[in-house]
Order: C-alpha cells, then sequence, then structure tokens
C-alpha cells in the first residue's frame, strides 16, 4: 500500500479535533488518541518550551494554569498569544495538535500520509483558511485540501444512504464547542453552500460554562487557576455522562461534590439551543428558501448527541431534524470519503413515472376549443358597406383567445410528452441532458409550437378575410407573450434542475380544463349574439346569450385567477356583472384581453408558490 493511496482527514474543531484514515475501497478507521477518537484541542505551553495536547493539557492545566490554552483555533485572527510572559504565535499552538495527529496516522499506516484534507467552517474567509494551511506546513503535513464543513456533512450523509437528488436543498446545523449552521442546494457538479451563519456562543463551551455557574454559584469565565480548569473537565465528563444517566456526581475543588441531574443540564443548554433555533431560522431566510424546501435538516457536532437539541429544533421550527449517526465524525469522515467506494452516479430529480391518461383529455380541450373559436372567428365576420367597398367588423377577442387556448395546449402536450420520455428512459440510458434537459427542451418547443399556431391563425386571418396582417398579429401574438415569458423561465429551472414541483412538471402546467370550458363558451356565445340575424321575436334571446357569454367569460377569468371557493365567489360577482355589461363590438378586445392577463396570472402564481416560494405547510422532513 503506498502513501498516495490512503486519505487523512482532519476537523481540528474549537473543542476537540478528530481525524479518519480512509482508503479507495471505502474502508476506514478513526485515528485514536489516548484509546479515544476525540481529541482535545487544548494545548498547554511547558515552561520548557515544549507542548503538550490533548488530555496530557487538561491535566497539566491544573498546576500551571496560566500555560493551558483551551481553545486555539478560537484566536486565528489573533497571530500571537501571551502566555506567562511569553509571546507565542498561535499558528504553533494549532500546528501542535496537526503535529500530533499526523505523528498518530504515521504509526497507524506506516508512511507519511500524502493526501490530506483539513476540514474548515463554511464562513471562514481567504485568510483564516491560508493561516489553517500554514499551521499544517508547521506540522510537517503535506499540502492539504480545505473541505468546508458542511460540504463534508452533506457527502457524508450522501454515501450513508439518504435520497438527496439534484436540485434539492438540506441544511447542515453544526454545533459543537460554537454553532454553525448552513444551507446547501445538491447541483449536478456537488453540494453548493447557499448560506451559512454561526454563532460562537451557541455551542457546548456556553453551555459547560452555564453548568459549571450553575454548581459553584459563579461565572466559569472568571478566574483563571487550576481549580477552574480541572471543574470544567468535569463537568464535560459530567455532560457527556448524563447521555445514558439521569444524575451524575461532580467533584468540586475545595468542597464536596454536587449532583447534576439532567434537569439542570436542560435548564443550563435550553437558552443556548433557542439560540441555535433561532440561527437555523435566520439561515433558511439568508438562503431565500422556506422550511418546507428542505429535504432535510442534519445535526452534527459533539452538542447533536443532547436528545433537547432534537426537541428544541422541533418546536422553533417546525420539522423533525436528523441527527446523523456519531455526529462528532460526520464531518471528517464525509472529508476522507469514508464509508463509500465511490461518490456514486447523480441521483435525478423526482418526475411523475408516467403522466396519466386523463391528462390527454385535459390537453385536447384547449386544443379543441381554440380550433372552435377561430373557425367561428373566420366564418362570421360582420360584413357592413357596398358591393365596392365592404368593410368587415371582427371579434379581435375571440382571437387572442383562440391563442391563448392554443399556446396552453401546446404547452400542455408538449410537457406531458418530455415527461413521458424522461420517465421511461433509464438512470443509466444516453439521453443527453437528463429528465431535466428533457423537460425543459420540451416546455421551449411546446411554447414554440404555441407561438407558430398562433401566428398562423394570424396569418390565414388575414389571408382569408383580406386585410393586412398587422392587427391580426397584434391580437394573436402580443396577448400570449407573458405566458411565454412564464414558460422561458419555467424551461430554465427545469433544465438547470433547480427545483421539481411537487407531481412533476406534467402536472404543474395543468391549466384548470374548467376556465378553459367556461370562457370558451362564453366567447362562442358573445360572437354570436354579435352576428346573429336578430329577427323581432329572437332579439331579447340573442341579447341574453351576449350577456351570458360575458357572465361565462367572467367565471372561466375567475377560475383562473382565484383558488378559494370562498374568494370566487367574492371575486366572481362583480367581474362578471362587469363582462356581461361589456359584451359588445367595441369590447370583443378587452374581453380577450382580460383572460389572456388571466391566463398569465395563472402561470406567475404556478411559477411563484410552485417553484420560488412554495407554499405547501411546514410537515416533518424525514
Amino acid at each position: 500500500m503506498q502513501g498516495e493511496q490512503a486519505r487523512l482527514a482532519i476537523d481540528c474543531g474549537g473543542a476537540s479535533t478528530t481525524a479518519v484514515l480512509a482508503w479507495p475501497d471505502g474502508t476506514w478507521t478513526p485515528l485514536l488518541f489516548d484509546g479515544e477518537p476525540e481529541l482535545p484541542s487544548a494545548v498547554l505551553l511547558t515552561p520548557a518550551g515544549d507542548t503538550l495536547t490533548g488530555h496530557q493539557a487538561w491535566q497539566a492545566a491544573t498546576s500551571t494554569p496560566d500555560r493551558f490554552v483551551p481553545a486555539p483555533r478560537h484566536s486565528p485572527e489573533q497571530q500571537r498569544l501571551s502566555i506567562a510572559d511569553t509571546e507565542v504565535d498561535v499558528l504553533d499552538l494549532i500546528a501542535a495538535t496537526l503535529r500530533r495527529v499526523a505523528e498518530q496516522a504515521q504509526i497507524t499506516v506506516g508512511f507519511p500520509m500524502e493526501d490530506v484534507r483539513l476540514v474548515v467552517p463554511a464562513g471562514w474567509g481567504p485568510r483564516r483558511r491560508t493561516r489553517l494551511r500554514h499551521a499544517a506546513h508547521r506540522a510537517g503535513l503535506a499540502q492539504p485540501r480545505l473541505i468546508e464543513a458542511p460540504i463534508a456533512v452533506a457527502a457524508h450523509v450522501l454515501a450513508t444512504g439518504a435520497q438527496l437528488p439534484v436540485g434539492s436543498f438540506i441544511a447542515v446545523c453544526d454545533v459543537g464547542a460554537g454553532a454553525e449552521v448552513s444551507v446547501l442546494r445538491r447541483g449536478p457538479a456537488g453540494f453548493e453552500v447557499l448560506a451559512t451563519l454561526a454563532d460562537p456562543a451557541a455551542g457546548g463551551t456556553t453551555i459547560d460554562d452555564a453548568l459549571t455557574a450553575a454548581l459553584t454559584g459563579h461565572d466559569s469565565a472568571n478566574g483563571g487557576d487550576g481549580g477552574r480548569w480541572a471543574l470544567l473537565a468535569s463537568v464535560r465528563a459530567a455532560k457527556h455522562a448524563l447521555a445514558d444517566r439521569a444524575a451524575v456526581t461532580v467533584p468540586l475543588p475545595d468542597t464536596s461534590a454536587v449532583v447534576l441531574t439532567t434537569a439542570m443540564l436542560h435548564q443550563a443548554a435550553r437558552p443556548v439551543l433557542d439560540r441555535v433555533a433561532h440561527l437555523v431560522n435566520e439561515t433558511i431566510a439568508a438562503a431565500e428558501i422556506s422550511m418546507p424546501d428542505l429535504a432535510g435538516l442534519y445535526c452534527v457536532g459533539g452538542v447533536a448527541r443532547l436528545p433537547l437539541l432534537t426537541e428544541v429544533l422541533t418546536e422553533a421550527i417546525g420539522v423533525t431534524p436528523i441527527v446523523v449517526a456519531d455526529p462528532a465524525m460526520a464531518a471528517v469522515r464525509g472529508a476522507a470519503d469514508a464509508g463509500a467506494a465511490g461518490p456514486g452516479p447523480v441521483a435525478a430529480p423526482p418526475e411523475v413515472p408516467v403522466p396519466p391518461v386523463r391528462r390527454a383529455a385535459a390537453i385536447a380541450v384547449p386544443g379543441f376549443v381554440s380550433l372552435g373559436l377561430i373557425s367561428q372567428f373566420l366564418l362570421t365576420p360582420e360584413w357592413h358597406g357596398s358591393l365596392m367597398y365592404q368593410e368587415a367588423l371582427l371579434n379581435w377577442g375571440e382571437l387572442a383567445m383562440a391563442a391563448v387556448f392554443a399556446l396552453i395546449a401546446a404547452l400542455g402536450a408538449g410537457t406531458v410528452l418530455a415527461s413521458t420520455i424522461a420517465a421511461r428512459n433509464t438512470p443509466g440510458s444516453a439521453t443527453a441532458g437528463g429528465a431535466g434537459s428533457q423537460t425543459g427542451t420540451g416546455i421551449l418547443a411546446s411554447a414554440s409550437l404555441g407561438v407558430a399556431v398562433a401566428g398562423m391563425y394570424a396569418v390565414v386571418g388575414s389571408l382569408y378575410i383580406g386585410y393586412s396582417a398587422n392587427g391580426f398579429l397584434r391580437w394573436a401574438l402580443l396577448p400570449i407573450a407573458p405566458t411565454v415569458a412564464v414558460a422561458a423561465v419555467m424551461a430554465l429551472l427545469a433544465v438547470r434542475q433547480w427545483r421539481v414541483p411537487v407531481g412533476g412538471w406534467s402536472q404543474l402546467l395543468a391549466f384548470p380544463t374548467g376556465s378553459v370550458i367556461t370562457a370558451g363558451a362564453g366567447m362562442a356565445l358573445i360572437q354570436y349574439s354579435l352576428v346573429a340575424d336578430r329577427w323581432p321575436h329572437l332579439v331579447l334571446w340573442i341579447d341574453l346569450a351576449g350577456r351570458v357569454g360575458g357572465l361565462l367569460l367572467g367565471v372561466g377569468t375567475v377560475l383562473a385567477v382565484v383558488r378559494q371557493p370562498i374568494l370566487r365567489l367574492i371575486l366572481g360577482a362583480p367581474l362578471t356583472v362587469i363582462t356581461a355589461a361589456l359584451v359588445s363590438w367595441q369590447a370583443t378586445g378587452i374581453l380577450g384581453v382580460i383572460y389572456a392577463i388571466a391566463v398569465a396570472v395563472w402561470w406567475l402564481r404556478q411559477l411563484w408558490s410552485r417553484l420560488l416560494r412554495p407554499d405547501h405547510p411546514a410537515r416533518p422532513l424525514r
């Protein structure tokens, strides 16, 4: 086995450091320090100038507390520290812990490691990352590859079998000495961090200080004697022991022991964990998504072992978080690619397996209504004038609605066809671009077809009536322009696989059939009332048919714009009265444009509520 075949991943945390050795076949082993997988990150500088690390540093802190640094990594911006009147480079302190890890790795495998990976917080900037590289160099490690902690956790979660399709979002809540919450999106090339926020005071260090204060009656942060460090060590050990006990005894320096109970731990930890929950909400808001968008909320870090964290997050944000198994090792295992032979194939976004047969009927309805309206438009113009010069009165609203229905039918047909093809392709098929690309291409192609059909209606009408094509093109193309623009945005989202709507794209683009039938019948009745022979005994019925047509057109508009039944009743009454009153040759164009606007609003609502800002209620994540 060669050095370059093994991987060494190190997570140098604020409170403790973990490290993993992994090999290309997916096997891995944690490095053990004094028999434990977690090495305390504390460092103590001896009077002789040597450095003690881990438990040795904590033990020596009782006798030389002024030479003890419990968390060197918490002072990355401070280049030098004064320890017992001696100026020390902070990087040398961090390097001491990394050197201990490097030595243990070489003892374990028998050769120096060449593939070294360091886990860093996602919120660290270039300066802090560069300083950590320098510390690794001083520790004798090879040039490390830096991996952001939430990305490492996401890789570990994926390797352990979680279903995270391309385009899905997850949140990683890393609660160790402090807290860092990140929201990630899985793209075709891997995970990317959308937002990350950190709170150094929302972690285990603050909980330890609160417990110490509760036991002793004074703030543990004050004072620097050896008794403080001994007490903190006892409190930390007791806190971990409470995971499977109801109470433990904690020895206090220079006094009798006290009993630490689970209730006391919860009382000290609750305010800190409330801050963690607030941080989760802030990070999700910063990522510009909502809680239901998340495919999972994963908790890692030492504090994730506390059951109270799950309880607090569930109460505060409305979802049940997932505590990763062995949460302290999740990030370092993900950085080492441990537990999986390879990253595996990229999962495709979930689509409806095959669109139901009833979708074909929903597509056919706007298609036939469109053909019926354009036929009536061409065959029933109202001619005026002499034999030598005649002028046609045309129902421009009817042409506009015929074009709108043609576009709706084309979009529905193209989306269903693309979704069906994508669903029947196997994951390993050679079809380029995947399901998202096929669906996006189908939306664009069908939108182009709808525009072409609308243009054809205009050209045929111009030739048939004998008028210039300008007016026909204006009334056929302009009303559908907003819908075409929204469809183009949806196609882009499908190709980029940014988000897959619930139920798939075919269901998303299923325009309400009731609106099509009602509005189409209304416009047909309006045209009939305008061109019918007005025999004296039929005038009343013809006018009534026109008013009913206007009313139906208003109903169809409300069905497209409003979802809630009570709002449909409230808004439908005045709108239907208005559309019924507008029925006339001069207002037909206005009526058609009103419905075209309603269709565009429906598409915008689908884009906003189903893709950009899903409005379905929060539910526990599984």
